[in-house]
């Protein structure tokens, strides 16, 4: 489902996402040049913030853990298949909340693309000709609990929660 246009600047929205889940640990890969990530700095100044340019994740940050990672006009400037790697490293090792903020049309990308990441998109944000996309990805909100994994629908109920095999 593609996300609707958003009445935020993109600035706006991941000044929201910062606030939100007001990370620790930010991992920033691409731009730096952000106002709502100086905003937060400022306005946090416990942060601590981990900056790489667009690519591969370097060796030291790759072995770090993030509370967010932000990926801003990143994609636009490396092969798909690294930034493929990339945000399924990210996803998978580096960060339980990931956004990114791309521009389709400059890029090699298609929303299912994102899709099959596991990314959610959220916002489209358009001036003039451009248009961003914002995708999300949370691990708490991946995926809901089904509502037959409980003890009612177990062959033993009893042993639910017991043994794990």
């Amino acid at each position: 489902m593609p996300a609707t246009l958003s009445s935020r600047t993109p600035q706006q929205a991941l000044a929201a996402l910062l606030d939100r889940y007001s990370p620790e640990r930010l991992l920033v890969i691409g731009s730096r040049e952000l106002p709502a990530i100086d905003a937060f700095i400022a306005a946090h100044p416990n942060c601590q913030i981990a900056h790489t340019n667009a690519g591969a994740l370097p060796a030291e940050l790759a072995a770090q853990r993030f509370d967010l990672a932000l990926v801003v006009d990143c994609l636009e400037h490396i092969d798909k298949r690294i930034g493929l790697q990339l945000l399924g490293g990210i996803r998978n090792l580096n960060a339980s909340r990931i956004a990114v903020l791309a521009d389709l049309q400059a890029c090699d990308w298609q929303e299912t693309d994102f899709f099959a990441l596991a990314l959610q998109a959220s916002e489209r944000f358009q001036r003039a000709e451009q248009t961003l996309s914002l995708f999300t990805y949370d691990l708490l909100d991946y995926k809901q609990v089904p509502d037959w994994l409980n003890a009612k629908f177990w062959a033993n109920p009893e042993n639910f929660g017991k043994y794990w095999w």
